[in-house]
């Protein structure tokens, strides 16, 4: 039996209630990484393979402990070349030079403006030339998520085609070769699934804010951890701000009338897109859910990590810079094709089979014919999961008293927890620093004596 350590916070078949979600940050503070997790992972688990996540667990000290137990580290990322990510990239880096089995990146990308001017470079260049070194010491080829990626990395000196190759976004192969989007007749009436990002610039917000109350039937999917917080206890407030076009507070209507649903795992998101007539917003894997899931979707990419793989994928797009005040969505929805993604489908599917073959990874389309039940299927069969969470507005008293008394006890626990290794560190550092003034004053002492009697012999020559 092969064993394989993967980049995950969870595995699909963890059935992790939304306390231990929240305390253990099993979503890598996006829900959305769960959506390409999971189709490496159906990908490469064979009736020969087990795959284990290492829950964010990316110490250089586990070297040992991996080399021992692990036949191939796989590391599905998403826009990991951005700076706030560099801390986990350079540990990232240490633990793979430490390790002496295969290590496969499948899927990492640059976060960037739309459009980004890459001969100017970045300011974390340096870390991501050693990263995707140690990497290809230990793998065929990278794959990346969009030609703006590719781009990137030729212009640090790695070979497009060889040292690395645009695969787009894993999730977008989980059901395989093949992807079917049911035709659909949009109204008012439409039963829709609404996505949206802070992030984005205010025209979108507004857009998707006012394209919101043309369906009355709607639910709202979040996907930050922050979110999902609200969502479960009804506070605190995802922003203080006084955001008009973005549901941040648990007084906006979305909550208040239990509009939202916060996804557990992936195959209950699933079933919940195929639900739904239409998905529409600013978060590319809650598009891209209801696009594995056959359910027509509009995205509206806001930056170069979503505009290259809404272009690699050919996912029904409006760009930012098409959307004004008069745009209206029911209008749009008559001018786009829906169907689009599937036109690429096949091509970038082969392309990426071809990439894991170059790498020598083992997948469940190694046989020839369509794949109607991976491994992952059958085990995922034998277990109850989680729906999506609803907000605590469609609770009744006695369920949101034991949300409650569930989740703040470990909450305050973990809180004091984190106070009390902050004292600790704060405790050595004063130790530290008592000593390093004990050294310091000692070797004041002893210059002062030396000067001393540096000065008497200077002064008994001079005489």
């Amino acid at each position: 039996m092969k064993k394989i350590l993967i980049r995950a916070g969870m595995s699909p078949l963890d059935v992790f209630d939304a306390t231990h979600i929240i305390m253990n940050n099993s979503i890598g503070g996006n829900v959305g990484n769960l959506i390409y997790q999971y189709s490496v992972i159906r990908n490469l688990m064979t009736e020969g393979t087990t795959i284990i996540p290492d829950y964010y667990n990316y110490e250089p000290t586990r070297a040992d402990e991996i080399n021992n137990n692990y036949d191939a580290y796989v590391i599905p990322l998403a826009d990991a070349f951005r700076t706030d990510f560099m801390p986990t990239l350079r540990k990232y880096t240490k633990l793979i030079k430490k390790l002496e089995i295969p290590v496969y990146v499948i899927g990492v990308g640059l976060r960037a403006p739309f459009e980004p001017n890459l001969k100017e470079g970045f300011p974390f260049d340096e870390d991501v030339k050693a990263f995707v070194s140690a990497v290809l010491e230990k793998s065929s080829i990278i794959g990346v998520r969009g030609q703006i990626t590719a781009d990137y990395l030729t212009r640090l000196g790695f070979r497009e085609g060889e040292d690395h190759v645009v695969i787009g976004c894993p999730s977008m192969y989980s059901f395989g070769r093949e992807l079917h989007i049911r035709d659909t007749h949009i109204t008012t009436d439409s039963f829709v699934s609404i996505n949206s990002s802070r992030l984005s610039p205010d025209n979108v917000l507004d857009f998707i804010d006012r394209s919101a109350k043309q369906f009355p039937n709607h639910y709202f999917i979040p996907q930050w951890m922050k979110e999902m917080i609200m969502t479960y206890t009804g506070s605190p407030s995802v922003s203080n701000s006084d955001d008009k076009n973005y549901p941040n507070k648990m007084s906006h209507p979305m909550y208040m009338e239990n509009k939202v649903r916060f996804p557990m795992n992936v195959p209950t998101w699933l079933d919940l897109m195929k639900e739904v007539d239409l998905s529409f917003g600013a978060r590319l894997h809650g598009n891209i859910a209801a696009t594995i899931a056959g359910t027509p979707s509009i995205i509206f990419p806001k930056d170069a990590r979503m505009r290259e793989l809404a272009e690699y994928h050919n996912l029904t797009k409006i760009m930012a810079n098409e959307i004004t005040d008069q745009t209206n969505l029911l209008d749009l929805i008559e001018t786009l094709d829906f169907h689009s993604p599937e036109k690429n489908q096949a091509e970038n599917f082969d392309r990426f089979i071809k990439f894991l073959d170059k790498n020598g990874l083992e997948h469940i389309h190694q046989e020839s014919g369509v794949i109607k039940s991976a491994p992952l299927d059958k085990e995922l069969s034998k277990i109850e999961l989680l729906s999506p969470l609803e907000t605590v507005s469609g609770l009744t008293m006695e369920q949101m008293v034991q949300r409650w008394e569930t989740y703040y006890p470990k909450a305050e626990a973990k809180e004091t927890s984190k106070l009390k290794a902050r004292d600790q560190k704060i405790k050595e550092q004063k130790k530290l620093i008592s000593k390093q003034e004990s050294q310091i004053k000692k070797q004041k002492g002893t210059l002062n004596r030396k000067s001393v009697r540096l000065a008497l012999k200077v002064a008994d020559k001079l005489s």
